[in-house]
């Protein structure tokens, strides 16, 4: 019997794209072999606890420098064989030397419809510009903000006058559902990067 596939989830608040990710892939197939968070007061440290996973909390502040604390924290994933590394609501930046330790094995679920709109608050950002969609997008992790290629995006029309609480709202809806079908056509082995144009991301059909 094959092995299941062995992701890592990095969460920093409430969690709901890790109990997205509970309860539609982590079975026979995938495996959320731990959750990381960046707060012991992470909500999504309790999902993962629910679910039998195991945690560890990886605060900033208790090792002093970004770098020592991402190095703690790769060794610690390391260690655990993972194979992906999916980042569901961590809110903090990765330093270099942690990005390039799992090059082409990190995703990230943004809520806009990248290149646009990176960084935080990227909903009022939408909104402030007036833009009449908006959307998510899952996408590889690079060394910039939000600039890795887009594996998958799902957009949302807006009206006005727009309620932020509402977008809100409708965006968690879509990243629950983009987010674990990354996960499913990476762990298939369905994903890989255009060898001619690396900003592209193709997805194989299965047969």
């Amino acid at each position: 019997m094959a092995k299941p596939f062995r992701i890592a989830v990095l969460v920093s608040g409430s969690g709901t794209n890790l109990q997205a990710l509970i309860d539609t892939v982590h079975g026979a197939d995938v495996e959320i072999a731990c959750v990381a968070a960046s707060r012991p007061d992470a909500r999504g440290l309790e999902r993962a606890a629910r679910a039998g996973i195991q945690t560890e909390v990886f605060a900033q502040e208790t090792y002093g420098a970004r770098e020592a604390r991402d190095a703690t924290m790769a060794d610690w994933l390391e260690q655990r064989d993972v194979q992906l590394v999916v980042l569901a609501g961590w809110m903090e930046l990765l330093g270099s030397a942690f990005v390039r330790r799992f090059a082409g094995r990190i995703i990230n679920v943004h809520p806009s419809l990248l290149p646009a709109f990176p960084g935080l608050r990227s909903i009022e950002q939408a909104v402030r510009y007036g833009v009449k969609a908006t959307g998510v997008t899952v996408h590889f992790v690079d060394e910039g903000v939000d600039s890795g290629a887009i594996v998958l995006q799902e957009a949302l029309e807006l009206s006005y006058p727009a309620a932020i609480a509402d977008i809100e709202e409708r965006v968690h809806g879509v990243e629950h559902r983009l987010l674990p079908r990354a996960v499913r056509l990476i762990a298939e082995g369905r994903v890989r990067l255009d060898p001619v144009n690396p900003r592209v991301v193709l997805i194989d059909d299965v047969d």
